[in-house]
């Protein structure tokens, strides 16, 4: 079955139950009851509720809960009161961050146009855009925003920016009459579609397709059907969490089976089972994640790369794969002149020269046939008319004194079908038509060509290498137009048969060109491991020409356009896909087809955009990049980052960025976890031993929400090691709790234990259980906090030093507070269940916390040293 481009007037008209005079009223209702309104659905969202309630079915929080229970039932109201409290607060956290979910189809929504002028009844009228039904007779004019999908009847020069839909920025000419081929979206000229905007011209369209079957509103439904991805660090921490909560639960058994069994009364069984829990679950750790994503997110921001979502800071840090748009990120997005080819020689735009007429003649027509303007700096109109504008400032000739000088007599605007544009001026007293369009169509309406010798007949040898000149532009990605010019008599009135036996003048090619630091962040993003992709609407010669120069192009790398990925099958295409470096006029299907296959390779992939278009494969992609200054909402929306300035380079700053939270983030977890083993260790000793238990809950939820907290955050402020981009990007299948990190975190958790057991035993032998608690306390407490310089990087402090970090200090320091108060002060002290101590017992608390800190600093200072 034929697409509506590809069929006749009366076959549209006919299938479509309508005619040019447009809908009855009532025929228009009827529909809009079986169509349904032009407008977008949204998928079913959770509620607040649902998603508040969901923050409760973690298996850590259960044990937490059961714990708090515990406690009530023991009298302990002060542990009861800080664990529900502490529950609560990570409940809240993650409601809140849920919150900021995607406003995609809100944003799409707001393309619509709210009026639309159609014909009911034979008579031109106004209706709401939600009214709009297939068969309508839609009237298009400069400025409107289309309201829905159609086929164009008659067409008045019209012009439409669909960049919103393909990516592309430049104006699309379009025309009426059927297309014979089958083609992409974006060569579809006889069409329009929703939330393009109108920029020249007029048209009568029929309207084909409303609501969800436009295209924007496919895009929609891909939007629904695109379900987020978990990033690596969400995997790794979800299984961390299952397998904790198997061994915590394990554990606390056999503790309590334990204690019963050595005739231990039933609340005090349960309470040392309490306390083996609140030890080893690491209440903190989500909250110290956010925080540590959040200060990457600070530091991106001040780099262009604003962070929308925190989960997506560290998934940079394992991007593979960049899949980058051309236009505007990887290039200026702004066309400008290259070469010059005039009297069978190639200039630069400055090496022209106003005193060589042929020079001069072919800057008259540059300005003159142009209907473009610069203002402060910024072009006006049509890019490719303002880079001619720009073309003649560099050699100081001002458009605007050019213009001033003469005065336009007659004028025939570009017509995409005669692919020319006409002008009539004076020249030096002479009326005189000045012509610029496509080469092949002015150089079939020339008769002669201008060189440095005069004026002379243009032969088919001129032509030819003409035509060649203009191949080897074209094969370079550049934009040709060509150039001419013919006097005319006074009388003469200028109309489209005035178009021909021109005198040609000479070609100017131009190109959107790379963004100067393009090739230097491309050879980053190779050297970092990254293949970089590049996804565009635009046409696959200019788009693999500047994939070439920027370097993402190599030698036996393969271009691809939407069309030839239409006819791969998945297998074909995740065969192929690894020599697939540029991916030209492709579709929105096209685009998420792409991620997915990289996807399904095990890579992590990051998708940049800016239009409507690429809003699906944003949101599939792991890393959805938006641009902040040509992007449209919807694309904001669907991204996980924006760049502020559009670059590319600001893409493999923030991967650096990322692959630095995520070691801060794995070195917190370090931190975290270790001290923690210290506790479980610490309380299975005493199970084991039937001593008695060495920290009421309250002990170990101070420790694990106050003093933990601020060397870990901390950790997460260290500034990235040098070499870190030049790293292969890390496999993101690895869990955090590799054999190598388990067994450091093990031995370093044994070692505080051991130093914390020595202090509790001392104070059991001294003065009784109470004191024996307050010293292991103080001692786990202390060497915890020294513990935090340790996790800092795999280097010795002495290499580090505190001037990169003092983050550090300063969290020894408040922590180190914190600890005095409770051990010092007698109001705080009864909150906390601590016993005074002696002074001997004081040094004993701080000779042995610092032990495990000197052990393993010795231990990386010898590793220096080797190495």
């Amino acid at each position: 079955m034929n697409e509506w481009y590809q069929k006749s007037e009366n076959e549209i008209l006919k299938e479509l139950h309508t005619q040019k005079e447009g809908l009855s009223s009532v025929k228009a209702s009827a529909l809009l009851h079986e169509k349904g309104e032009n407008i977008l659905e949204e998928g079913k969202k959770k509620s607040t509720i649902e998603v508040f309630a969901e923050q409760f079915k973690d298996l850590l929080v259960v044990i937490l809960i059961a714990a708090a229970v515990i406690s009530m039932l023991s009298g302990n109201v002060e542990s009861t009161i800080v664990i529900m409290a502490v529950i609560i607060l990570n409940a809240v956290l993650g409601t809140v961050q849920h919150e900021k979910a995607q406003k995609s189809l809100a944003s799409l929504k707001s393309l619509s146009s709210p009026n639309a002028r159609v014909m009911r009844d034979g008579k031109k009228t106004e209706v709401a855009s939600r009214e709009v039904v297939p068969g309508d007779i839609l009237m298009l004019e400069a400025g409107d925003m289309v309201v829905a999908d159609g086929r164009i009847l008659n067409n008045y020069s019209l012009q439409v920016n669909e960049s919103s839909l393909t990516g592309e920025s430049t104006n699309v000419d379009k025309e009426d009459g059927a297309l014979e081929l089958s083609v992409p979206l974006a060569d579809r000229t006889n069409m329009v579609y929703s939330g393009s905007l109108v920029t020249y011209g007029r048209a009568v369209v029929v309207v084909t397709d409303t609501g969800m079957n436009t295209e924007i509103g496919k895009i929609a439904s891909l939007m629904n059907a695109t379900k987020e991805k978990k990033t690596p660090l969400q995997i790794s921490l979800d299984q961390f969490s299952s397998r904790l909560a198997m061994v915590i639960m394990v554990i606390c058994a056999a503790v309590f089976l334990l204690s019963l069994y050595r005739k231990m009364p039933l609340l005090d069984s349960m309470m040392f089972a309490v306390a083996l829990a609140v030890a080893a679950i690491p209440e903190a750790l989500s909250s110290i994640v956010t925080i540590v994503q959040a200060m990457g997110t600070q530091r991106m921001a001040k780099e262009n790369a604003i962070i929308k979502e925190l989960k997506a800071v560290e998934s940079l840090g394992c991007v593979s794969v960049i899949c980058s748009d051309k236009t505007g990120t990887l290039t200026q997005n702004k066309m400008t002149v290259q070469e010059i080819y005039l009297d069978d020689q190639i200039f630069k735009p400055e090496e022209l020269e106003l005193t060589n007429q042929l020079h001069r003649y072919l800057l008259y027509d540059a300005v003159l046939t142009n209907d473009s303007t610069i203002a402060d700096g910024k072009g006006i109109g049509d890019p490719t008319e303002y880079a001619l504008l720009e073309m003649a400032g560099k050699i100081s000739v001002s458009h605007n004194t050019i213009r001033g000088l003469m005065h336009r007599l007659e004028e025939l605007p570009f017509d995409s079908d005669r692919k020319l544009m006409s002008t009539k001026y004076k020249l030096h007293g002479v009326p005189t038509i000045l012509t610029k369009g496509a080469v092949d169509v002015l150089l079939d309406r020339t008769v002669s060509i201008r060189t440095s010798q005069g004026i002379r007949d243009l032969t088919e040898a001129d032509k030819e290498v003409i035509l060649k000149q203009n191949r080897l532009f074209s094969e370079n990605g550049l934009r040709v137009l060509a150039f001419g010019y013919k006097e005319v008599e006074e009388s003469h009135i200028l109309s489209l048969h005035s178009e021909n036996n021109f005198i040609f003048l000479g070609l100017v090619s131009m190109v959107d060109p790379p963004r100067e630091e393009s090739k230097a962040a491309v050879a980053d993003a190779k050297n970092a491991g990254i293949r970089p992709v590049m996804i565009t609407g635009d046409h696959k010669i200019t788009a693999t020409a500047i994939a070439r120069q920027i370097g993402i192009f190599e030698e036996g790398d393969l271009a691809v356009t939407g069309a030839e990925l239409d006819g791969m099958t998945d297998e074909e295409l995740d065969e192929k896909i690894v020599n697939i470096s540029v991916f030209a006029r492709v579709s929105p299907e096209n685009k998420i087809r792409i991620v997915d296959a990289w996807q399904r390779r095990g890579n992590i992939v990051s998708m940049t955009g800016d239009g409507v278009n690429d809003a699906p494969a944003l949101k599939k992609a792991d890393i959805g990049v938006a641009m902040g200054i040509t992007g449209t909402e919807v694309s904001k929306d669907a991204a996980s980052m924006i760049l502020s300035d559009d670059n590319f380079a600001t893409i493999i700053k923030a991967v650096a960025n990322g692959r630095n939270v995520y070691r801060n983030i794995k070195n917190a977890i370090q931190f975290l976890l270790s001290g923690n083993m210290a506790g479980i260790f610490s309380v299975l000793y005493t199970s084991i031993m039937g001593l008695p238990i060495p920290f009421a809950p309250v002990h170990l939820l101070f420790i694990n929400l106050l003093t933990d907290s601020l060397p870990a955050i901390a950790i997460g402020m260290e500034p990235a090691e040098h070499g870190l981009l030049s790293q292969k990007p890390r496999d993101p299948k690895e869990s955090i709790l590799t054999k190598d990190f388990m067994t450091k975190v093990m031995l370093q958790g044994a070692l505080i234990s051991v130093c914390t057991m020595i202090a509790f035993q001392m104070g059991l032998r001294q003065s009784g259980p109470a004191v024996a608690s307050t010293m292991a306390f103080a001692t786990l407490t202390l060497a915890r906090l020294f513990h935090g310089f340790n996790c800092r990087s795999s280097h010795s402090i002495f290499r580090l030093g505190f001037k990169d970090n003092w983050y550090s200090l300063a969290a020894f320091v408040l922590g180190f507070g914190l600890l005095s108060l409770v051990l010092f002060v007698p109001v705080m002290g009864k909150l906390f269940s601590v016993s005074p101590l002696s002074g001997l017992q004081v040094g004993i608390v701080y000779g042995l916390a610092i032990i495990p800190t000197v052990m393993i600093q010795l231990t990386k200072v010898m590793r220096e040293i080797v190495k």
